[in-house]
């Protein structure tokens, strides 16, 4: 049984609280979910949007928070255990 595991890394958590609360409900609704049922099971709802990002950030996912806000985070894998690093919560800019 492989474990997952999601962090918030400093510089995205200073910023959370600068967030709208329902953008922080549906941060910590997806961690919830990631913890109990995994990344790829939870990568297959299609709500969240999950994608690959391209250029200097490849190696990176984001997931849309809502139709403004993204959070963009990288996955880890060892033998066992999958960490998920949540790097920024922000304004999506078009």
């Amino acid at each position: 049984m492989i474990i997952t595991k999601v962090f918030i890394v400093k510089k995205a958590e200073k910023n959370l609280h600068k967030l709208p609360f329902y953008i922080l409900e549906k941060l910590y609704c997806w961690i919830e979910q990631v913890e109990l049922y995994g990344i790829q099971e939870v990568r297959k709802i299609p709500g969240h949007h999950d994608e690959p990002l391209k250029g200097s950030r490849r190696g990176q996912r984001s997931i849309r928070l809502s139709k403004s806000y993204r959070a963009i985070y990288q996955e880890y894998q060892s033998s066992l255990v999958i960490e998920i690093f949540i790097n920024e919560v922000h304004k999506h800019e078009y």
